[in-house]
C-alpha cells in the first residue's frame, strides 16, 4: 500500500487540463476486476462515483482509491481496514495519521504472517519426519517407497 496521499480533489482544475474520468468498464478492464466488484466497493462506501443519468463516472480520486483497495486486499488488509486507512486521509490531509496507521497495521500483519510461517515450517518438518519414517518402514518390508 503506497503512502502517497489521495489526490486533492478540492484544488481548482486548471484550464489546460480537464479532469479525466473513467467508466466502470474502463476501470474494470484496467484493474482486471469485474464491474460487480467495483459496485461492491461502492456499496461498502469505498468508492463514490458521480452519476450522469444511469452511468457511473469515476474521477482520478476514485481510480486511485480502487488501486489502493486492490493493493490492500492483495496484502491481506480487510475492507474495514482499507476503509479506515482511506478515511484517515480525509481526516488529516497531511497524511501523518494515515502513515502511522499504515505502519501499525503493516507491523501487525507482518507479525501474523511470521507466526504463520513458523507454523508452516513446523508442519513441513513434521511431514518430512512422517514421510521419512513411512518410507523406511516400506523399505524394511521390501517395498519401494517411490512406487504406487
Amino acid at each position: 500500500m503506497t503512502a502517497t496521499p489521495m489526490i486533492d480533489s478540492t484544488r481548482p482544475a486548471t484550464k489546460a487540463a480537464p479532469a479525466q474520468t473513467w467508466t466502470i468498464a474502463e476501470l474494470a478492464r484496467e484493474y482486471n476486476v469485474t464491474p460487480r466488484a467495483i459496485r461492491f466497493y461502492e456499496d461498502e462506501g469505498l468508492l463514490s462515483p458521480t452519476r450522469q443519468g444511469m452511468s457511473r463516472i469515476y474521477s482520478q480520486g476514485d481510480r486511485w482509491r480502487l488501486g489502493w483497495i486492490l493493493r490492500g486486499k492483495r496484502l491481506g488488509f480487510s475492507l474495514a481496514e482499507i476503509k479506515e486507512l482511506m478515511d484517515l486521509y480525509h481526516a488529516d490531509r497531511s497524511g501523518v495519521q494515515q502513515l502511522r496507521a499504515i505502519v501499525r497495521k503493516s507491523r501487525e500483519h507482518v507479525g501474523e504472517l511470521e507466526a504463520k510461517l513458523r507454523d508452516l515450517r513446523t508442519q513441513i518438518a513434521e511431514f518430512r519426519e512422517v514421510e521419512g519414517h513411512a518410507a523406511q518402514l516400506l523399505r524394511d518390508k521390501g517395498a519401494d517407497p517411490e512406487s504406487e
